[in-house]
């Protein structure tokens, strides 16, 4: 059972849902985002979504892709990435950390390579958003077969055609884009996509976390009252490029945890 198995079992034994919270390897810089990371899990968290920066980050507007770029400026790394999770496990060696980005650095990297170095540093799963499951002899099979789950996106635009696909291979639990459009852009209807929600778990058992468009801890509780769990990432890193204290953000880190678990 991996970390994400477990803290899912644990979760859904307390009767709770899950917080998933999203932050930018290496942003402001490494020191500062490694005591926001190392913050987390006392405010929390459930499961850590840790961003690899990438030139081109198609999937994100412009709250993470400020973030992507001022973690570059920073000379930030995949390889960098991975020590900053290995630097977070000295203390921590039960929250789940997942990597979200992009398969370039990754491709660099030499897939091998970065399967063994991610589970050294002690990742727990992948989300890669630009391979689509045709693409799984690239990464997730290798991945899989290594241990790391392989995190993958649902849509608005997942028809039932299309949905058997998104879930093979999949593991750890699905990502629900709740709104069609980038990151940080328009906020979710807790209506509409419970309703998505359930279609998609009338065709697996896997949990389904809720991200995009939560900002709230009011929009939090709402999502996650309808999902497995609810993800929050552009409204955190927002404050971290405003240049908040750690404490003021992970502050406000915790009131959207108390909003998931009061779920």
């Amino acid at each position: 059972m991996s970390r994400i198995d477990a803290k899912f079992a644990e979760l859904k034994a307390a009767g709770k849902s899950a917080f998933v919270s999203y932050i930018m390897a290496g942003d402001p810089n490494m020191e500062a985002s490694l005591e926001v990371m190392k913050g987390l899990p006392a405010a929390g968290v459930d499961i850590i979504e840790l961003g690899v920066p990438f030139t081109d980050p198609m999937a994100d507007g412009a709250t993470i892709q400020l973030a992507g770029q001022r973690a570059l400026d920073g000379k930030m790394t995949l390889k960098k990435t991975l020590a900053l999770a290995t630097e977070f496990r000295k203390d921590d060696d039960t929250t789940p950390i997942v990597l979200m980005g992009y398969y370039n650095p990754i491709y660099h990297h030499g897939v091998d390579q970065f399967v063994t170095d991610a589970k050294a540093a002690g990742i727990d799963g992948l989300i890669v958003v630009d391979l689509p499951p045709e693409e799984d002899d690239e990464l997730c099979l290798p991945a899989n077969a290594a241990g790391l789950n392989f995190i993958r996106l649902a849509t608005p635009t997942t028809d039932a055609k299309r949905l058997p696909k998104v879930l093979q291979n999949t593991s750890g639990f699905i990502y629900y884009v709740a709104i069609n459009g980038i990151t940080g852009s328009g906020s979710a209807n807790a209506q509409t996509v419970g309703a998505e929600v359930a279609r998609i778990k009338e065709s697996t058992d896997i949990p389904v976390c809720i991200g995009f468009g939560i900002k709230t801890p009011q929009d939090a509780k709402e999502m996650a009252a309808v999902a497995d769990g609810a993800v929050v990432g552009s409204a955190i890193v927002e404050k971290l490029g405003a240049g908040e204290p750690a404490a003021d953000v992970l502050a406000f880190v915790k009131s959207l945890a108390d909003g998931v678990h009061a779920a």
